[in-house]
Formats: structure tokens, C-alpha cells, sequence
């Protein structure tokens, strides 16, 4: 049964998206089965993969409204291994629309639950937020990964997220974990990106694999393509490679 990550932070511009669709893409190349979901309404998880999230016809938002299938809505991408259930402008929508929904948390895991078995992996690119689709991914998710930028601000978004996932677990999804916090745009000479990655040490579990600033990862969303196919000599797609086997090498040992 595939194992589903939600990669979440509710701060923008740490790399979460980067993240999701890199790391989607790895561990495609380590003959993983992985159908990334993207849940942000911006789409750029879908268009980083090749398709144009606003020519999407049937993307997450009719997903979570039950008005289409996960094999329905499923997009193939330039890796055989690797889906995209895709985001289209319409998902900007879905809180509005499922506020009144008694089910309105549970929608995702209820729309993923059948086709688990399909996939290794089922990796959730959530929106820069806390709201109902963030929700909707952490009550549906067996673990989360985090994405850090290091810098004092990003501490304080850890601890409201780490809140968060504690009050999924009291009500949403008591099985639900937090796999780890992944430093990105690490740069080693900074004398705050160490004191902050020391700091967030000390209370969670931090993957050995570091990603850097990189240029590549920067100008492989504007081809349509995860950062191995642009340029899979880059640190960055070095980076996401060594992230995927880190995860891989832990699953193997529990």
C-alpha cells in the first residue's frame, strides 16, 4: 500500500513545491510508482511536471467534490513512473465551497483511499496555508515532511505547524507523523542558516540531506520539468537524488 507524505509549510518561498516535484521525480528514477497531488491552487507542482494547470479540465478540486476519480483526473508526466493529479484555478474555490461540509476535512482521504495500492508513494503538495486543503492533505496523510528554509522566521512557522499536526492527531488522523524537516537553500558559510539548523536539531528529527541554493532548481520549472531532466549533473538534482535515497534507506530499515 503506497505511502502518503504531505509536504507542507505554511510560509511560502522555502522550496516546498520544488521539493514536492523533485523529490516525486527521484524517487521515479529509483523505480518508485509516485503520483504527486497537487493541492495548491497556484499549480506550479502541475506545471513544473509539463502540463499548464490553467488548461487543467478536471483536476484536485473535483476530486475533493466527488465529482471525479483519482484515475480520472491522473496525468502522466515525461517519466514513466511518475503521475500528477493536477491543480486547476477552480481549487481556489473548494474552501468556500466545502465550509458547510460535514466531511469537508476528510474529502482527500476519502478520494485516495480506494487506489493506494496503485502507487509506492503519494507525495501532497499542500498551499502555503493552514486552511481546509492543508487540513484535507494532513488527515489524509501517513506522514508529513517540512521543508525549512534557515531563518528565525521559519522557526516560528514550525512551531504553528508542528500545533497543527498535533490537533490532526487528536481528531483528523491519530496515526499521522512527522517524518522530518528537510533544510533548503542550505548555504554552509552562514553563520544564522547553522544556528538555525542546530536549533531546529535539537527538537525534530532532520534528514542528513541538505538542498542548496541552486540555479538549475530555479530555471527547471520554466521548461516544465523536475531539475533531473533539466540538468541531472546539477547540485540541486544531486540533492533531491540523495533526499530520495535517505527516504528509501529508512523504510527499508523499519
Amino acid at each position: 500500500m503506497g505511502r502518503i507524505v504531505a509536504i507542507a509549510n505554511q510560509k511560502g518561498g522555502v522550496g516546498k513545491t520544488t521539493t514536492a516535484v523533485n523529490l516525486a521525480a527521484s524517487l521515479a528514477i529509483a523505480e518508485q510508482r509516485v503520483l504527486l497531488v497537487d493541492l495548491d491552487p497556484q499549480g506550479n507542482a502541475t506545471s513544473g511536471l509539463g502540463h499548464a494547470h490553467r488548461r487543467v479540465e478536471r483536476g484536485t478540486y473535483h476530486l475533493l467534490c466527488g465529482d471525479a476519480t483519482l484515475p480520472e483526473i491522473a496525468l502522466d508526466t515525461d517519466l514513466a513512473r511518475l503521475s500528477v493529479a493536477p491543480s486547476s484555478p477552480d481549487l481556489a474555490a473548494a474552501a468556500f465551497e466545502l465550509v458547510d461540509e460535514e466531511t469537508r476535512f476528510t474529502r482527500l482521504r476519502t478520494a485516495l483511499a480506494p487506489y493506494r495500492g496503485e502507487w509506492d508513494y503519494i507525495l501532497i503538495d499542500c498551499p502555503p496555508s493552514l486552511g481546509v486543503l492543508t487540513i484535507n492533505a494532513l488527515a489524509a496523510a501517513d506522514a508529513v515532511l517540512v521543508p525549512l528554509q534557515c531563518e528565525y522566521y521559519a522557526l516560528e512557522g514550525l512551531s504553528d505547524l508542528t500545533g497543527t499536526i498535533q490537533r490532526i492527531r487528536n481528531g483528523l488522523n491519530a496515526s499521522l507523523e512527522l517524518d522530518g524537516v528537510l533544510l533548503t537553500m542550505w548555504d554552509p558559510r552562514s553563520n544564522l542558516a547553522r544556528e538555525v539548523a542546530e536549533e531546529v536539531r535539537k527538537h525534530f528529527h532532520v534528514y542528513e540531506t541538505t538542498i542548496p541554493r541552486n540555479v538549475r532548481l530555479a530555471e527547471a520549472p520554466s521548461h516544465g520539468k523536475p531539475v533531473i531532466l533539466y540538468d541531472a549533473t546539477s547540485r540541486g538534482s544531486h540533492g533531491y537524488l540523495n533526499l530520495a535515497r535517505e527516504i528509501l534507506d529508512a523504510a527499508e530499515a523499519a
